[in-house]
């Protein structure tokens, strides 16, 4: 009986391998590339994790032979995987549970904080998340002058080893703001009086780091330093949270300052005032939340919805985010702002690369992740209707690095429990 079942789960195993090594071919779908382009009648190839074709399928000769399955999508919509920056998903769970909540670390100056060893696969908000096409995220801490280090995971695996995508790949920072806002005004017009002594503060960290950095071999070990000295390798990005024309302007006086290799700036609502200061400092935009309101009385209402196209003709680099209230349930929401984007005005697949190349860019794994390019890894979705659209947004299948991942969630299982209680048509 024990020869038997070593035989069996060898055969196993045997199939296991075969099945991941299949070459499968995916035909005639409206793929959106992320680079800015897209194939109305696409051929994309698939084995090994990778893609192995990408191209026109009215163009080519497709030898059916060489692919031991071939699936015919009719239409259907091909994205890579989107991915969301600047995200708490896998570190809270109920905002209004504390116990519940893993972002933040008691202290003001705590780079040395990785977030990835608190990141919770087992998130009951993940898979709603992934059920919109958000298929990776940057999970990052919250608090504090220096929040933290943050990490890059797929949002599948069993353990956050497995998620992992790029580990600690920058130092998050909260900039002090000049101005003080009150909740029954949305001006910004109280000085903060201690405004130049919090900067001189964050500045003397990061002046104390370097020198650290440069000392090479301490005689005794700083744990916050340590963590430091990737930055002033140019290995760690600095993402420095900050919004108005003349913190961003004193932030990128600190980038020259510093000699910072890698900064982006997270929220940037002022950013496209100053296009060429940005541009020749090399800063990109994680830009705040579209569906807000404007953040002065003076603004158009609909400012924070241009905001994408402002950014696009002045050619400053930039990715869609969503911290703010309630993020990490709402970051499902991720696809939907570049929807809005696309209704003021931001080219269809300029928005399709706002939430996949421009990101992986802005986060460094653009050699592997973030478009549908023959080499990079497999990671993409496909969807019955346009992704960026909730009216038609469907997500049927996705897939990890080739590899296709379970899509159902406790909402879509509510929503089938009373489709059918009540004998009602799904879509």
């Amino acid at each position: 009986m024990n020869n038997l079942l070593i035989v069996i789960l060898i055969l196993l195993s045997t199939l296991g391998s075969a099945q991941d090594g299949k070459h499968i071919l995916y035909l005639n779908g409206h793929a959106h590339l992320g680079t800015g382009k897209a194939i109305e009648k696409s051929a994309i190839a698939v084995q090994d994790g990778k893609f192995t074709l990408v191209a026109n399928a009215l163009l080519i000769k497709i030898d059916s032979s060489k692919y031991d399955s071939i699936v015919y999508l009719k239409g259907q919509h091909i994205y890579p995987g989107f991915i969301a920056p600047n995200s708490t998903v896998g570190l809270t769970e109920i905002d209004a549970v504390r116990a519940s909540r893993d972002f933040m670390e008691v202290g003001n100056f705590k780079p040395h904080v990785r977030s990835l060893i608190a990141y919770n696969t087992d998130s009951e908000i993940t898979p709603t998340v992934r059920f919109n096409g958000i298929l990776l995220g940057q999970i990052t801490p919250r608090g504090g002058i220096v929040a933290g280090t943050s990490s890059i995971v797929a949002y599948d695996g069993d353990n956050w080893e497995e998620a992992v995508v790029k580990k600690d790949d920058g130092v998050h920072v909260n900039w002090p703001r000049m101005y003080k806002r009150s909740w029954s005004s949305r001006s910004n017009n109280q000085k903060d009086e201690k405004y130049a002594e919090k900067v001189e503060t964050l500045k003397t960290f990061f002046r104390e780091a370097k020198s650290y950095h440069e000392l090479k071999n301490a005689d005794e070990k700083d744990l916050r330093f340590e963590s430091m000295k990737a930055v002033f390798e140019g290995e760690k990005t600095v993402f420095v949270n900050a919004d108005y024309i003349k913190e961003i302007i004193e932030i990128v006086h600190f980038k020259k300052e510093l000699k910072i290799e890698k900064l982006v700036i997270v929220g940037g609502y002022d950013a496209w005032m100053i296009p060429e200061m940005l541009k020749d400092n090399n800063i990109s935009i994680m830009l705040r939340r579209l569906h807000s309101l404007p953040a002065r009385e003076e603004d158009d209402v609909d400012l924070p919805y241009k905001l994408p196209k402002l950014l696009d003709e002045a050619g400053i680099p930039f990715c869609l985010e969503n911290s703010g209230d309630m993020e990490a349930m709402g970051t499902r929401n991720l696809p939907f702002y570049a929807g809005t984007a696309v209704a003021y005005g931001l080219d269809y697949e300029k928005a399709v690369a706002s939430i996949t190349l421009n990101t992986a860019r802005i986060l460094g794994i653009d050699n592997r992740l973030g478009s549908i390019e023959k080499g990079k890894e497999a990671t993409f979705i496909i969807s019955k209707g346009d992704a960026l659209d909730m009216r038609t947004n469907l997500v049927e299948h996705a897939f990890v690095q080739g590899q296709a991942i379970d899509l159902s969630n406790r909402q879509l299982d509510l929503y089938k429990k009373y489709m059918d209680k009540y004998d009602l048509e799904m879509r």
